[in-house]
């Protein structure tokens, strides 16, 4: 008889769990994400704001380098002329993601139903037009701390690209991230960009932008694991090579730290040049997603400004293999 009634709670207790966690997929699945309604905009279209945007575009927040078709049979993998914003690229389980996610087109072709303020909430805060949850892989997280101008500024940019009729497949999580998906989309809480005479606050707000944080973190399944910008990410590139993104804090053994400010601006500015921009890659060569090419473009200032950021944060020693081949 005790056997029994011992039993017998344990089904009540395993129908209760039960329901509490149906419930609380149901209310993820169901209910978020949950960031409100888009907000009533009409973006500023001057020369000034379109050319700001352009710049953020495609220098800062770099969004025509997943949004665009990549030549992969180039270094770093450039933008190829023509498919600025058509989207396609693809993340996927064979570079280490939990599901399939594809960039979505960000020409007026796909966004031309889309209201500007539709387009403001899925850059800052991770919900579609539908009111669908969007991976990391885009990080609003860090656009939705951002001057709410500059992404009003990078909406009038793109409202101004060459519509490129492309149809995207819908991007599909793996289970269990089909529901915790729906956790990530956050309301933006926009801040004022600070002065330039201000480097590391002015440094630190780029790094945002760039999203250098995201790459040069080790992550796993969209988390973090490792420690700030210490590197450590590893990108599953073609041929079956692996490229891991380096330590960028001022340890002075693994990291940056005995860089020169001028060091560390012509190391991206050297892109520049078309013996770098037009470099091609053989299977075995070492290959980065680090869209180099586009940040080549950035202003001298801005670069500077990131430099001194990056010298303000803590050391991490962590010595990172950049490159494996594929055996």
């Amino acid at each position: 008889m005790f056997l029994f009634r011992i039993l017998t709670y344990l089904k009540y207790i395993l129908l209760v769990l039960a329901i509490g966690v149906a419930v609380l997929l149901s209310y993820v699945k169901f209910f978020l994400p949950n960031v409100g309604k888009p907000i009533e905009l009409s973006v500023d279209k001057s020369a000034q704001t379109i050319e700001r945007g352009k710049y953020l575009a495609h220098h800062v927040m770099v969004c025509m380098d997943c949004h665009s078709t990549r030549d992969w049979n180039l270094f770093s993998g450039p933008p190829m002329v023509g498919t600025e914003g058509k989207g396609g690229e693809k993340f996927d389980q064979q570079m280490g993601f939990p599901g399939k996610y594809i960039a979505s087109n960000i020409t007026p072709y796909n966004l031309g139903t889309w209201t500007d303020g539709e387009i403001l909430r899925a850059i800052t805060s991770g919900v579609d037009k539908d009111g669908k949850a969007l991976f990391t892989m885009m990080p609003y997280h860090n656009f939705g701390l951002l001057d709410r101008k500059d992404i009003e500024a990078v909406i009038a940019y793109i409202r101004t690209i060459t519509p490129i009729e492309n149809n995207i497949e819908k991007s599909v999580s793996d289970f269990p991230m089909n529901f915790i998906i729906n956790t990530f989309p956050l309301k933006a809480t926009f801040s004022e960009m600070p002065s330039k005479t201000n480097q590391v606050e002015y440094g630190k707000y780029l790094v945002t932008a760039s999203g250098c944080m995201d790459c040069h973190t080790k992550q796993e399944k969209g988390k973090f694991v490792g420690e700030n910008f210490a590197g450590g990410f590893e990108f599953k590139l073609m041929h079956g090579n692996i490229t891991r993104s380096a330590n960028i804090t001022p340890d002075k053994e693994t990291g940056i730290g005995n860089w020169s400010k001028e060091q560390f601006i012509e190391t991206f500015k050297k892109f520049a040049d078309s013996k770098y921009s037009a470099l091609k890659v053989k299977p075995d060569d070492m290959q980065t997603p680090m869209p180099w090419i586009m940040y080549a473009g950035m202003d001298t200032t801005d670069l500077s400004a990131i430099y001194s950021y990056l010298q303000s944060l803590k050391p991490v020693s962590n010595r990172v293999i950049h490159f494996s081949k594929n055996e």
